[in-house]
């Protein structure tokens, strides 16, 4: 069936992409105010654009338009974030912290969480999230009066000990980390410990053996 997007309302065209475009990591936000307060969201409109340099990007949208939301508002004036992680065992916090509180609530206190100093940026990690992201504002990409893309440069990262494989290689074990992704609707996620291996076919391979190639992938 085909859906129009120039024929249906926005409303219609946002149910459209977060029920199809799945699963989606999620950017749990820490941000501070020109007054040092302390700001803690989520974003599943998340993932990483570049790798050199490291970009992350997060889709931002607006409490009562044309304000922005707090986070985007916090990073606009601050130029900087922290983007943590979600694991299982902290998801229920974090669906805490999705909470529209009053301005100037601390959802982390909120949520029982707990906060660690960054090291390159103000605002502060969460302690318990697996991996955090320091992160300096590169630019806010204006969406129109709803949405703002908010484009960031990782300066620094922080992955729990126990996920670390070899740290002078920079390898992670990604499955330990038991990360979680948005899916459908108002309330499902989605867990990551389903895996499994599709390795990329070399060219050289394919011209060689095609057939076998992709009989041998799916055995």
């Amino acid at each position: 069936m085909l859906f129009d997007f120039a024929e249906i309302p926005a409303r219609e065209c946002y149910k459209l992409l977060v029920s199809t475009v799945t699963p989606r990591p999620i950017a749990w936000v820490v941000s501070l105010d020109v007054s040092g307060r302390l700001n803690a969201a989520p974003f599943s409109f998340f993932n990483a654009f570049s790798g050199d340099p490291p970009v992350v990007g997060v889709g931002i949208g607006s409490h009562k338009p044309p304000l922005p939301k707090d986070t985007r508002a916090n990073i606009r004036d601050t130029g900087q974030f922290v983007v943590n992680l979600v694991s299982e065992d902290i998801a229920k916090a974090m669906n805490i912290t999705a909470i529209e509180f009053e301005p100037g609530e601390n959802e982390l206190e909120q949520a029982g969480l707990t906060t660690l100093p960054s090291v390159r940026v103000k605002p502060p990690r969460i302690a318990e999230s697996p991996v955090a992201m320091e992160c300096e504002l590169i630019q806010i990409v204006d969406l129109g009066p709803h949405n703002g893309l908010v484009l960031g440069r990782v300066v620094a990262m922080h992955v729990r000990d126990d996920a670390v494989l070899d740290a002078a290689k920079h390898y992670i074990d990604t499955p330990r980390l038991k990360l979680i992704g948005r899916m459908h609707g108002t309330g499902w996620y989605a867990r990551t410990g389903d895996l499994f291996e599709m390795p990329r076919i070399p060219f050289e391979k394919w011209i060689e053996k095609p057939a076998e190639v992709v009989s041998r992938k799916d055995g």
